[in-house]
């Protein structure tokens, strides 16, 4: 009984640095877009802060890449999809584990990890070691971004 006991236990501390990370390594469908959890925040998700950080080209860095819904915004990016209607392509979860580590999706993607602070994968030397947007943040762009929806 104690050795049940400890390998529960075990096993949920070792599930807790992993809550609402990319599930990788679990059989899919090909084609298939993995879902990541919600992540541990404080308050509930802001959609309106979701949609500042990703017109601000200097926190969210969205439209360097991406066009959207923004006609107030000048020089969208057309390296990537638009994101004019991901709340139809996309779950909620499917945005966040984009946002979390898009290379869990696609290995040779020129998107960065939103939340991984490992790696330094493609990041200037103010984001080493840590992530881009805390989990706050990317409940808020994942919130934004799932009412795009035209």
């Amino acid at each position: 009984m104690r050795r049940v006991a400890l390998v529960i236990g075990l096993a949920a501390w070792l599930a807790g640095p992993i809550a609402g990370r990319v599930a990788v390594g679990a059989p899919m469908e090909k084609g298939a877009v993995p879902e990541a959890a919600p992540l541990a925040t404080s308050r509930p998700p802001d959609p309106a802060n979701g949609r500042r950080i990703v017109v601000d080209r200097r926190r969210g860095f969205c439209l360097l890449c991406h066009s959207g819904p923004f006609p107030e915004e000048r020089f969208h990016g057309d390296l990537a999809p638009s994101l004019a209607g991901a709340g139809l392509r996309w779950s909620e979860g499917q945005i966040r584990a984009r946002l979390i580590d898009s290379t869990a999706i696609n290995p040779d993607t020129i998107m960065p990890p939103y939340f991984k602070s490992e790696g330094g994968y493609r990041l200037g030397r103010a984001f080493a070691g840590k992530p881009i947007l805390n989990a706050e943040e990317i409940e808020d762009v994942t919130a934004f971004l799932a009412t795009l929806r035209d």
